[in-house]
């Protein structure tokens, strides 16, 4: 089965829940693919010994590993985490992450400047390509257990809202969005 995603409403209350529009409005894998996201549904029960993760990690490049406990039992600073988690931002790389266990919702922008939300459970592997708009929420349950993965060093930090003149924002543009006119910030 494929990841679930759909054009996020524009309410503002609680993030941890679905946001559906009215009528609902759902999102193709290619549509995704456009936006540079890519996915892989694995077998989060056996990730030591899964040789489909191993060839996706040897193709590209991500050499680096661990494992993310989320949830209020487990992250000092829990909401605080949640809240900048939620910030839209964008990195200078790609953003890799593979739910083991738990759910959440990944916000991206597409082309128009809306927001799609993915809902990742287990088994699903999301990249988000470097220098998309994103940001990231637990649904209710308030639990994932993810694996991030990352090329050489792990590299944390995020460029948040708005970073048009970043050289990962740029490419992004470029690549993806093809217009050639950044997206206006908010």
């Amino acid at each position: 089965m494929a990841v679930q995603a759909w054009f996020k409403d524009d309410v503002d209350d609680d993030p941890r829940l679905p946001h559906l529009r009215n009528p609902q409005e759902f999102v193709s894998m290619g549509q995704l693919a456009e936006l540079g996201v890519l996915y892989w549904k694995l077998n989060p029960n056996d990730y030591e010994n899964d040789e489909e993760l191993r060839k996706i990690r040897e193709e590209r490049g991500y050499n680096y590993m661990d494992l993310l406990d989320l949830c209020p039992e487990k992250v000092e600073n829990y909401e605080q985490k949640l809240k900048s988690f939620y910030t839209e931002h964008i990195h200078q790389d790609e953003e890799i992450r593979y739910c083991l266990e738990g759910t959440g919702y990944f916000d991206v922008r597409d082309k128009e400047d809306r927001w799609i939300r993915i809902l990742v459970k287990a088994g699903d592997l999301i990249i988000l390509p470097a220098g998309i708009y994103h940001r990231f929420t637990l649904d209710t349950n308030n639990y994932v257990k993810l694996m991030r993965l990352f090329k050489g060093e792990p590299v944390w930090t995020s460029y948040n809202r708005p970073q048009e003149d970043h050289p990962a924002r740029k490419e992004y543009i470029k690549s993806f969005v093809k217009t050639g006119v950044p997206l206006e910030a908010h």
